[in-house]
């Protein structure tokens, strides 16, 4: 899962949304040290998340699509499109508008930005200037999000190739994510309850 669904599977906690956007950049299990409680919950809900993606069938039905041509990007674009479909059924999730609580998670995010690793402060004027969080929600927004991994890519990925397959596959696509993203809520908030 990319960035909308970490954000929106932090069951509206502000730090723990936090800790979570930043989980991809903290390395290492000392967390205590470094972050307040909540946001150490959040990374870890992070890791939760992707540990669960990961190794998910429905998941695998997805990477598995797009493996012959992206090999090892599959899961990174299955990743970013699963974000486009939350962000297109946002309604069926959530009561509050997409951009409405996009501008929340920034306006949060830009007032902590202190607390976010290097690569993360680099990353969130981007993020805020292109609206990333309700982009994801159209065709062009993912072209661009994807275009923009590609030239960042040390290979030669094709990233930006892969709404394509968005569009060829939409149906699949769409149906895969309803079946996890309903599986993935529930292990969120298991997670979030026992720890």
């Amino acid at each position: 899962m990319n960035f909308l669904a970490h954000l929106y599977l932090s069951a509206g906690n502000q730090e723990i949304q936090l800790g979570n956007f930043i989980g991809d950049f903290v390395r290492g299990r000392d967390l205590s040290s470094r972050f307040s409680e909540n946001i150490v919950k959040g990374i870890e809900l992070h890791r939760a998340i992707d540990e669960f993606t990961d190794r998910h069938p429905i998941v695998k039905q997805s990477k598995d699509r797009l493996r012959p041509k992206y090999r090892h990007y599959a899961p990174v674009i299955v990743d970013m499109f699963y974000d486009h479909f939350l962000a297109v059924n946002w309604s069926l999730y959530h009561s509050q508008l997409l951009p409405d609580f996009a501008d929340g998670c920034y306006d949060y995010l830009q007032k902590n930005i202190d607390v976010l690793p290097e690569q993360a402060k680099r990353m969130l004027p981007h993020m805020v200037r292109g609206n990333w969080l309700v982009n994801y929600g159209k065709i062009e927004g993912m072209q661009q999000a994807l275009s923009g991994m590609t030239r960042r890519s040390k290979f030669d990925s094709k990233m930006n190739e892969s709404t394509v397959e968005l569009i060829e596959f939409y149906a699949d696509f769409n149906n895969e994510f309803k079946l996890f993203f309903s599986e993935l809520k529930q292990h969120a908030s298991e997670f979030l309850l026992i720890n």
